[in-house]
Formats: structure tokens, sequence, C-alpha cells
């Protein structure tokens, strides 16, 4: 039985998570599933332009376990770009970095610290910027 996979380390959710070519009904498309890992190794590599070491350091894997979710997530957006698939972003292994949290609406973003003794605590609830609504996230 093989090992389960452990968590990697996420610090951006996207609001939006479907992608599609335009012109083209819904029901008339193939998707390509893409993780939330996989988007934030491109997001690290193509965005910011990290060298691996760091990318694979921020997300708290291994370098060639990087190098794999990476290289997976090039692939299907070529498969998607080149085939006229959707592109759809869900599901995978992880966990959102310290600091950030996730709200019901969709946004996705950094705690605002009010104190300085404000990281001690654990389980912090914050307001949401977009709705307003508590949300709670990672510390």
């Amino acid at each position: 039985m093989p090992r389960p996979p452990k968590s990697r380390r996420v610090s951006f959710l996207p609001n939006l998570t479907y992608f599609k070519p335009a012109g083209v009904p819904l029901k008339k498309l193939e998707e390509e599933c893409l993780s939330f890992e996989e988007l934030e190794a491109l997001r690290l590599k193509d965005l910011e332009g990290l060298e691996q070491e760091a990318c694979a350091e921020k997300m708290a894997i291994s370098r060639p376990t990087f190098h794999r979710i990476i290289t997976g997530a090039r692939q299907k957006l070529a498969r998607a770009l080149v085939e006229g698939k959707a592109i759809r972003i869900e599901g995978g292994h992880y966990q959102l970095a310290p600091g950030w949290f996730n709200c019901r609406c969709g946004f996705a973003g950094r705690f605002v610290e009010e104190h300085p003794r404000a990281q001690e605590k654990k389980g912090l609830a914050h307001k949401c910027p977009r709705c307003g609504v508590t949300a709670s996230g990672s510390e």
C-alpha cells in the first residue's frame, strides 16, 4: 500500500478557478484539472521567478517533488491550450501557509496583524475585506 501524500504549503488561492476557450459551449469542452499545489508551483517558479530549491522550500517539499509537480502542471496547461480544453483548478493535498486565510466568499489573503503579539495566538479569526464575514485560517 503506497504512503499517503504529504500536504504541500500553499500561499495563494485564486478567486477564479475555471477558464475556458471563448466561443465554445461548456458542454462541448473537455477539462484539464490543475490542483492548488500545481498552481502554487507555477506561481512561484514562472511568475515570481524563484529557483526550484527556493520554491520547494516555500512549499515545504523536496526539490524532486517540486520538479514532479511543476512538470505535471506545465504538461496540463500545454495540453489544455493546444487541444482547446477548459482548465479547472481544484483539490490536491495542500494546507494554507501560516498567516493566510480562505473565506467562504472565495477571497484568499493574508491576515493583517493588529498588534505585535497576534502571531502568538492560535486559531485567530479575522474579518474578510471583501464580504466582512469572520474568516479563520492557518496560523
